[in-house]
């Protein structure tokens, strides 16, 4: 079967892969130079199933109040006449609630948890390297009534068998000792043991490279402009550099894939959700980071890549503007110098946006569509990382014939019909 992928990004690339493993003939679709260069490329490098959940939940609309007035606020919203925006906003609000958020955050652990054991097995494989490191995540807490508030998270990781531990100040600098030099600043912490770290960007590029070497094609500085349909199925894409006809599609453009679904009647509630990210050289290494550090207050997480220190954060629904503001900066500056003083250079940063394709439940839209070949891996929000491999697995199932290995249920495109 010949298979047509709509970008390279880590979802893409993935799905490109485990379809080109598979023996399928496989043409990828990218506008960039090169796979990975947009939001895949500086992300917060967070490979972390057991801190999957989605930013819609009980209390959220108080705490977004809260949020929005902070010096260094975790979200930002930008007063657009964007109907589009509105309506995600309206919808992700509706989500906010104790059973919709339980729900929301089984689906996203299922496929997550499945996501982190095909990473595994990929990487044992193929023996491919990308600054990755396996030392869990550590959510830290700055208040008592954030380490209080942990219940109902650990309540779904426990229903799940996520292993996990919830810290005391001491426990948390056992597992990242640089926090021993601020530690007045920590009051405790819930721990993932399970989660993981690595630079997104290599990974993409080099699973590209493994992918090429199984037969797939990949046409970069190529821009996509329709797809075509006739009779229920997609008869073509439309690029700038001609049509390219396949067996089958799958739609993995991120937050400019509804853009494309929208001609088709596709109605796919996904909304760019800008973040944020600074690089930081590492100057001292026991003063940096071991693996993820979450800081609950700020909503920003610093990861250890390498010789590198990555900040990440910010939820800036600003519609697709691309602007890096250095407000924006302050605040990632601010939490890594805070928390980890003497790690890392941050005047030598490289600071960086992107834009996350966020779904108002949190959970990202993968398989069948109402067109008999097309395909949907979107919507994967702040954890696309997270998901890539998992979510590469199941489209090649799927698309191959096979039952994948993980049920379906709440993933897919079929749940906002349900409404």
């Amino acid at each position: 079967m010949h298979v047509a992928i709509l970008g390279a990004g880590v979802i893409g690339t993935s799905i490109a892969y485990y379809l080109a493993r598979d023996g399928h003939r496989v043409t990828v679709l990218e506008r960039q130079p090169a796979a990975g260069l947009e939001t895949s490329f500086a992300n917060a490098g967070e490979v972390s199933p057991g801190y999957s959940a989605p930013w819609a939940g009980p209390g959220v609309p108080v705490k977004a109040v809260k949020w929005l007035l902070m010096r260094h606020r975790p979200l930002v919203i930008w007063p657009l006449a964007d109907w589009a925006m509105w309506r995600w906003g309206l919808s992700m609000l509706a989500n906010c609630t104790e059973r919709a958020y339980e729900v929301n955050k089984s689906r996203m652990l299922r496929l997550a948890e499945y996501s982190r054991d095909c990473l595994r097995r990929l990487r044992a494989d193929t023996g491919i390297a990308y600054d990755e490191r396996a030392q869990g995540t550590l959510q830290l807490f700055r208040t008592q009534r954030q380490l209080d508030s942990t219940g109902v998270d650990t309540e779904i990781l426990r229903r799940f068998g996520v292993p996990f531990e919830v810290l005391d100040r001491d426990g948390c600098i056992v597992h990242e000792p640089a926090l021993g030099r601020v530690r007045e600043k920590v009051v405790g912490g819930l721990r993932l043991p399970g989660d993981e770290t690595g630079d997104c960007c290599m990974f993409t590029q080099r699973l590209a490279e493994l992918a090429a070497g199984l037969g797939a094609e990949f046409r970069f500085a190529t821009r996509i402009t329709r797809l075509a349909e006739t009779a229920g199925r997609i008869a073509g894409v439309a690029t700038s550099s001609g049509a390219v006809l396949a067996d089958a599609y799958v739609l993995a453009l991120g937050s400019y894939s509804p853009l494309l679904a929208r001609p088709l009647g596709l109605r796919l509630p996904v909304y760019p959700v800008k973040g944020y990210s600074i690089t930081v050289p590492i100057t001292d290494r026991a003063a940096a980071p071991e693996s993820t550090v979450m800081d609950e207050t700020h909503k920003v997480a610093v990861t250890r890549l390498g010789d590198r220190i990555r900040v990440g954060g910010t939820a800036e629904l600003a519609g697709y503007n691309l602007k890096l503001r250095e407000a924006r900066r302050s605040t990632l500056e601010h939490v890594v110098s805070d928390l980890f003083p003497a790690g890392g250079d941050v005047a030598r940063a490289e600071f960086w946006t992107g834009l996350r394709p966020m779904t108002p439940d949190g959970t990202p839209i993968i398989g069948p569509t109402r067109y008999a070949n097309l395909h949907l891996a979107t919507g994967h929000g702040t954890l696309g990382w997270t998901m890539a491999a998992g979510t590469g697995r199941v489209l090649a199932d799927l698309l191959g014939g096979r039952q994948p290995e993980i049920d379906l249920d709440g993933l897919t495109l079929a749940r906002y019909s349900r409404a």
